[in-house]
């Protein structure tokens, strides 16, 4: 497919797009992507914003071009390029390309042109499994009214809207006929480990019963609490609160504490807090106790709540994520956070945004590590141990050398690192670094 591609952008590059979008949306529904995620590939490879309405499921998901999540309470413009999901149906796949309009500029996107399929979008837009990297494709004069209204279930034109592009023909096409498959699967029979049904159940404006449905397809039960944990990499995870096993896998794990063919390892005390997991010792709350029962990896896990609450859960969860670490001496911290252990902490969620200018104490960290790598390990053990003694254990050093390198540390920061003052601002300073970052 790659290299057709490329020998049809030679050619035309507007056909080459236009495979790459069919590639891309053949990956996607492989991969049994849910809505959003299908919705937000339409967004990113059109550079606007795309919108999913389905007034009978009563399902409204709009993204940015960006991949940022933004529902709208107005109605559709009728002059927006669309698709129906089915010819006789009421849903529909709208592309926000303003520029349709007669007389009007394109604004969907900065210097893009509509319609056109670029290689940072779709790079961006790639899932990373052997991604696309397709050439940029430049519009051609005629490519438009060569394909425009070819692609099944696009809107009519009328005398006062244009006709889409033949990228955008072709991206709501393929969209729109993937939103039909998971909106049919997540809505009647469906495998019980589907990913849409996640997403379906930790999505907040699906309505109340397709949430029910989904909760009980994965085999939740509405009466038993759950939590929705956040992997860094991967997919959510939906968990029974009483659970005594760690979720295995994507997609909801119901609990069996007695499953023989579980590791010891997995099956730990109901509570994800309490008790010790059995035939290790670990303590629980510990770094090894919680990378055994979550496996590998960053993870938020989200507050035990009704199944019909779990995007509340999920939300929180994804909270929690933004205060993990990689659990190495450059990046020190826990790699597993439960969101309501971090209680009014998480407010600094709201005020440090990732990737934006770090705060001045996050940036004096940053500068003083550059040249002292033992630094970040040194002072998290400070910040996260009871005395100075416990954090010199911690990083394996003697007493008085941990001494030293907190003067040093000192001198290097501006602040005291010894007192109770300063000893908060090294805890508020380590831990906005972590949300710091992209």
């Amino acid at each position: 497919m790659k290299e057709l591609a490329g020998r049809l952008t030679a050619l035309d590059p507007d056909a080459g797009a236009a495979v790459r979008v069919i590639a891309y949306f053949d990956r996607l529904a492989e991969s049994r992507a849910g809505v959003e995620a299908l919705v937000r590939g339409a967004a990113v490879l059109a550079g606007c914003p795309a919108r999913l309405v389905d007034p009978e499921r009563r399902v409204h998901v709009r993204v940015e071009p960006d991949g940022t999540r933004r529902d709208a309470e107005l109605p559709p413009d009728p002059a927006w390029p669309s698709a129906r999901l089915a010819p006789d149906g009421a849903a529909a796949l709208w592309l926000e390309r303003d520029g349709f309009a007669p007389g009007s500029s394109d604004k969907a996107s900065a210097g893009a042109v509509p319609g056109t399929v670029d290689a940072v979008r779709l790079t961006r837009a790639a899932t990373g499994k052997g991604g696309i990297t397709p050439a940029p494709a430049t519009p051609r004069a005629g490519a438009s009214e060569r394909l425009a209204g070819a692609a099944p279930g696009t809107s009519d034109s009328s005398p006062a809207t244009a006709l889409p592009s033949v990228v955008d023909a072709v991206i709501l096409e393929r969209a729109a006929g993937a939103l039909r498959v998971v909106l049919d699967r997540t809505r009647g029979r469906v495998p019980a480990d589907d990913p849409a049904l996640i997403e379906t159940l930790l999505d907040g404006t699906a309505p109340e019963q397709a949430r029910l449905h989904a909760a009980r397809r994965l085999g939740l039960d509405p009466a038993v609490p759950a939590r929705a944990l956040a992997p860094l990499d991967g997919r959510p995870r939906v968990v029974v609160a009483d659970a005594e096993s760690l979720p295995a896998g994507d997609g909801a794990t119901p609990a069996r504490a007695s499953d023989p063919e579980r590791p010891a390892s997995a099956r730990a005390a109901s509570h994800p807090r309490t008790g010790t997991s059995a035939g290790t010792g670990t303590a629980p709350g510990s770094a090894a106790s919680d990378a055994r029962r979550f496996s590998a990896g960053r993870l938020g896990v989200g507050p035990a709540v009704p199944v019909l609450e779990l995007p509340r859960s999920w939300d929180a969860a994804r909270t929690a994520l933004r205060f993990t670490a990689e659990g190495t001496p450059q990046d020190p911290g826990p790699r597993v956070v439960y969101a309501e252990e971090l209680g009014g902490i998480a407010l600094l969620a709201d005020l440090v945004a990732p990737g934006a200018e770090p705060p001045p104490d996050v940036r004096a960290l940053e500068a003083a590590a550059t040249h002292t790598p033992w630094l970040l390990s040194t002072l998290h053990a400070v910040a996260s141990t009871a005395s100075l003694r416990a954090a010199a254990t911690g990083v394996n050093v003697h007493h008085s050398t941990l001494q030293d390198r907190l003067a040093h540390a000192e001198h290097l920061l501006g602040w005291p690192l010894r007192t109770p003052q300063g000893r908060l601002r090294l805890q508020l300073a380590l831990t906005m670094r972590h949300l710091a970052r992209r």
